[in-house]
């Protein structure tokens, strides 16, 4: 193995490890919300800072090898597509630590409703996280599409809530702190399952040198 394919396998892993700390992130996030566990919610909120760190790490790791290596056409589409998904990785760990803070302000009053919706949504973004941490390890396409897909049925169920929520408000103003709290969760949740969409674009562009639609030039 030379130089460049060392860079390229541990520049590879690292992101697996970064996407695996968000997945983790998302799990305590749903701890945090569904359990109403307040410790889960503060154990997120510090490994956040753990998926920053790698993020700062990854992106001079990237330039220093581009400039040193100097590789191209697969290679550097790698390195580019890798770059970009950073920026996708740490925005969705973000939204976890936001749905986590939000768990926590929560769970020192009685639930509204049965969180049944936004924990299919949270179930969906663990799975979309795992598939994608396989598309990227296995360099598969076929994973790839099987998890930008999923997005879907969370947009799907984010609509939903939104519906549910609105009739809440409408019918009872009691409720209205209780359920724009939930309403930025949804959204945070949704946001987050865009970013994990948004690498999969990076993913499929790095395998195939093609733009899906919407992926950003």
């Amino acid at each position: 193995m030379n130089a460049l394919d060392q860079d390229l396998q541990e520049i590879n892993a690292s992101v697996v490890r970064m996407l695996s700390l968000v997945r983790e992130e998302t799990e305590l996030a749903k701890r945090a919300l569904i359990d109403a566990d307040i410790q889960a919610a503060e154990t997120c909120i510090q490994n956040d800072n753990a998926v920053d760190e790698l993020m700062t790490r990854l992106e001079q790791r990237i330039l220093v090898v581009i400039a040193r290596r100097q590789p191209a056409a697969r290679d550097l589409r790698f390195l580019g597509a890798m770059y970009r998904a950073l920026a996708d990785i740490e925005r969705a760990g973000d939204y976890a630590v936001h749905v986590a803070r939000a768990g926590a302000e929560l769970a020192q009053k009685p639930p509204l409703k049965k969180y049944n919706d936004t924990k299919r949504i949270l179930d969906i973004l663990s799975t979309m996280t795992e598939t994608t941490i396989s598309a990227l390890a296995e360099s598969s396409m076929d994973k790839a599409k099987e998890a930008h897909s999923m997005d879907k049925e969370i947009d799907d169920l984010y609509e939903q809530i939104q519906r549910e929520l609105l009739t809440y408000m409408m019918e009872d103003k009691n409720t209205i702190t209780t359920a724009t709290k939930l309403l930025s969760v949804g959204r945070n949740l949704e946001r987050l399952g865009d970013h994990l969409e948004n690498v999969n674009e990076h993913i499929m562009f790095w395998l195939t040198n093609e733009r899906i639609e919407g992926y950003p030039d």
